[in-house]
Order: structure tokens, then C-alpha cells, then sequence
């Protein structure tokens, strides 16, 4: 490896972009580390572009169905979100799990690792898919949505909700390719799934030749069928003698004792995504107060917002993976170096989007609806939310360093602070107290994450992080 080297001095900058698609670097504990973050990062931020795109083009559709239709896909989601919750809990576990064991350059314990963190998801989703499909009509209720809403959006929601095995192995796989540092295979299984869920989706959404128009529901079947196909490419993948990470059929053996010490850090991520995720879900239960305009504004400008969002989440990945490792080789100095770089480049990033965002916020929603009372919340949702993402850039890194290392308990205590005794409360009181009505929420919402990211870096500079044992 080209150690102290600069990133363009030797190679030019689109072959170090072909490089990093490619896969090429496997090594990430030694050499220069911009380059290792670079090798990373890209292929990383180039699958959450497309899981981003994923969600602006789905709403895009779903709009053309009507305001009910969008809604419905937004109370479903706030719900989804506690799914997430356990899968991204899981997902820090094995990539804290199988990223330190690749530092210690023992391959064969990162696949058992791997394999563990399969039975938990097994365990954990296949109840949680039963009660979604079972209860979907009772979820939308509870949500505040209306009868019309739930006769038209139950089947969406309960094939999402159904779908939750698949989700499971959706993230958890990437989590573990993200771990032993194959960035590379993570982003093309989500490009295949995310191209997938677009070419289907306006088929069933809207029909096509014997395939009969199935509104928002088709939404949730191109979704599913797209991820399931990509869970698909990535078991091919995880069993190919080509992965760096090859599982063999003699290590798909159930080993209890790794099952309990990978669940203990999978508590602290799925505590402290739950907490944030449950904050989220009541969040939406008190927009939805104000109708299904303000849910459907809500939900338009959400997944604008994801669209940048999740690439920037990809370079956090990419710093969680360089901690792990490195940590792993003893080099906690590296580790810690790693962080405020991926840091430093995702406030460039965003603060140049916050700009755009806030100057263009109406021409950007109103290309998914025309609907004044939609169109007005959508547009001072993006303009609120975008003026945190200073604050968010740091946050987002500094949150998945602490999972990297597996310390999932020290953001789980910051979610629990910032979401549930500051956001929640704050969103009640400007919304219905002081009668501000949906831009209180979206306020709490921007105040809450700039909070979370400030307290994260005094802690994270205090450095016990790196005392962790996994």
C-alpha cells in the first residue's frame, strides 16, 4: 500500500473511483488513511445514493395515486422505523463483531460471527412478520389514519410489515460485507435490489398489460420482490469462494455463546434506534393531528431529505468499518484519526445541500405535489430540518464511530436524552400549546439531532470508547 501517499499523486481520481467499485483494497489498518477512507467511503455512499433515489422516485410514484396513498406510506414507515430499529441494532453488532475480528486478521471468526448474527435475525423476525401481516388494519388505526385510508393502504402496509424477514437480511448481510471491509459487494447488492424495486414499481402501481394496477399496494410488492432478489445476491455471495468472507457449509452451526455475547451489543443498537425510531413514530402520531396533508408534506419532504441523508450515512459506514478494524489492530490512535476526517469531508457535503435545499425547498416538493396544504408543510419541513445539517454531519459520523467500536450503549443514553426528554415534549408543547401546529414538530425534529451531535462529540473525545472489548 502507498503509505503517506496522496490520494490524486499517484493515480488520477477516476481510477481511484474504479478501484473502490471494484473492490481492489482489502487491507484497511495500515497505509494512507484519506486513501482507506476513500476506498471505502465510495462504494458505500454510491449504495446509499441508490437506496436515496430508491426513496425520492417510490414517493414520486405513489403520489400519482393520491394524498391518502402517500400517507399511508408514511404512517407505515414511522412504524417500519421500529423495525429498522432492530435490524440496524443487529447490523452494528456484526459489523462491530466481524470489522474486529478482520483487524486481528482471523477471517474464519468473522465468518462464524456472521453466521451467529443470521440465527438472531432468524429468531428475531419471523414473529414480528406473523403480527405485521395479522394486524396491519390495527397499526393505521392506532396511527390516527382514517377509515378511507385504512380500506385503500391496509395491503401496503401489511406486505411491508410482512416483508420483515427480508429486511432483516437486507441489512444484516451488508453489515457484515460493510465489516470485513468488501464495501464493493454491499453497494451492488443494493443497486440490483433498489433498480429493481424503480422498474417494478410504476408496473404495479400502475399496471401493465396483464399486470392489473394495484395503487400504493403495488408500491409495497415491487419492494419487496426487489429486496428479496438482492437477500438472494447476497447469500450467492456470502457462500462464493470468491468473498473475503467465505462462509463455509461446515460453520452454518448454531453457537450459543457467541449468539448471547452478539445479542448483549445488538441490545445497545436496537435500544438506541428503538428510542429514536419510537420518538419518530410519535412524532408523526402528533402531525397527524393536523390531517393527512401535513403526514403526506412530512413524508415528501422526509424522503427528499434521505436523498442526502443516506449518502452521507455512507460515509459514516465507512468510518464505523476504519474504527472497527482498526481497533482491531491495535491502532486506536488511527481509529480516532479516521472519524474526524470522515467528519470534516460529510459537513462539506451537507452544508453545501442545505443551501440548495433551503433556496429551492418549493420548486423541489412541488415536483411530487401540486396540493397547496401538502406543498406548504413539505416546504417548511425541508427548510426547518436542512438548517441542522451542520450539526447532523458530525452527528451521524460520531454515532456510527461508538457502534464501530461496539460501544452501543453511549449513543443509546444520548437518544434517549435528546429524542425522548427534549424532542418529544418540545414537539407537543410549539405544536399544540403554543399553537405553532406542524412547524413545531419539524423544529423539535432539527433542535433534537443538532443536540444529539453536540453532546456526541464531547463525549467521543473523551476516548472510552476505545477501551471497548468485543
Amino acid at each position: 500500500m502507498e503509505s503517506g501517499i496522496s490520494i490524486l499523486e499517484k493515480k488520477g481520481f477516476w481510477q481511484l473511483v474504479r478501484a473502490a467499485v471494484a473492490g481492489e483494497q482489502k487491507d484497511f489498518t495500515s497505509g494512507d488513511l484519506k486513501r482507506a477512507l476513500f476506498m471505502l467511503a465510495v462504494p458505500m455512499i454510491l449504495e446509499m445514493v441508490m437506496e436515496s433515489l430508491f426513496a425520492v422516485v417510490d414517493v414520486f410514484y405513489v403520489s400519482r395515486v393520491g394524498t391518502n396513498a402517500v400517507a399511508t406510506v408514511g404512517l407505515t414507515e414511522s412504524v417500519m422505523m421500529l423495525i429498522y430499529a432492530i435490524a440496524v441494532g443487529l447490523s452494528m453488532a456484526a459489523t462491530a463483531f466481524v470489522a474486529r475480528r478482520t483487524g486481528e486478521k482471523d477471517l474464519h471468526a468473522a465468518a462464524n460471527a456472521a453466521v451467529q448474527a443470521l440465527y438472531l435475525a432468524m429468531i428475531i423476525a419471523i414473529p414480528l412478520s406473523i403480527a405485521g401481516i395479522i394486524f396491519a388494519e390495527d397499526i393505521l388505526r392506532l396511527m390516527g389514519g382514517s377509515s378511507e385510508l385504512i380500506r385503500d393502504g391496509k395491503n401496503f402496509t401489511r406486505i411491508q410489515l410482512g416483508g420483515h424477514i427480508v429486511i432483516m437480511f437486507l441489512f444484516l448481510n451488508n453489515a457484515i460485507f460493510r465489516g470485513v471491509g468488501d464495501a464493493a459487494i454491499a453497494m451492488r447488492v443494493l443497486w440490483v435490489a433498489n433498480i429493481l424495486n424503480m422498474t417494478l414499481g410504476p408496473i404495479f402501481i400502475f399496471g401493465l398489460g396483464p399486470v392489473p394496477a394495484l395503487g400504493v399496494t403495488g408500491a409495497a410488492v415491487a419492494t419487496t420482490l426487489g429486496r428479496g432478489i438482492g437477500v438472494l445476491f447476497q447469500f450467492y455471495n456470502l457462500f462464493s469462494k470468491r468473498s473475503l468472507i467465505r462462509i463455509e457449509w461446515g460453520d452454518v452451526k448454531l453457537k450459543l455463546g457467541l449468539v448471547a455475547q452478539m445479542l448483549r451489543v445488538s441490545l445497545g443498537g436496537m435500544s438506541q434506534f428503538f428510542i429514536h425510531s419510537a420518538s419518530w413514530l410519535l412524532m408523526v402520531r402528533i402531525l397527524s393531528t393536523f390531517g393527512s396533508s401535513a403526514v403526506a408534506g412530512f413524508t415528501i419532504a422526509i424522503r427528499v431529505i434521505i436523498f442526502t441523508i443516506l449518502p452521507s450515512w455512507g460515509l459514516a459506514n465507512a468510518a464505523a468499518t476504519l474504527v472497527g478494524q482498526n481497533l482491531g489492530a491495535k491502532q486506536p490512535e488511527r481509529a480516532e484519526q479516521s472519524v474526524w476526517t470522515a467528519a470534516y469531508y460529510n459537513v462539506l457535503f451537507l452544508t453545501s445541500v442545505s443551501f440548495v435545499f433551503f433556496i429551492f425547498a418549493r420548486e423541489i416538493v412541488g415536483v411530487f405535489s401540486q396540493e397547496p396544504a401538502v406543498l406548504r408543510n413539505g416546504v417548511l419541513c425541508l427548510r426547518i430540518i436542512c438548517l441542522g445539517y451542520v450539526f447532523y454531519a458530525y452527528g451521524m459520523v460520531i454515532g456510527q464511530a461508538f457502534n464501530g467500536a461496539g460501544d452501543t450503549k453511549t449513543p443509546t443514553y444520548m437518544n434517549l436524552v435528546c429524542f425522548w426528554l427534549v424532542q418529544i415534549p418540545m414537539a407537543y408543547v410549539l405544536a399544540r400549546m403554543f399553537k405553532i401546529g406542524p412547524a413545531g414538530v419539524f423544529a423539535a425534529q432539527a433542535f433534537s439531532f443538532s443536540l444529539v451531535a453536540v453532546v456526541g462529540i464531547v463525549i467521543f473525545r473523551r476516548g472510552k470508547w476505545m477501551e471497548v472489548k468485543v
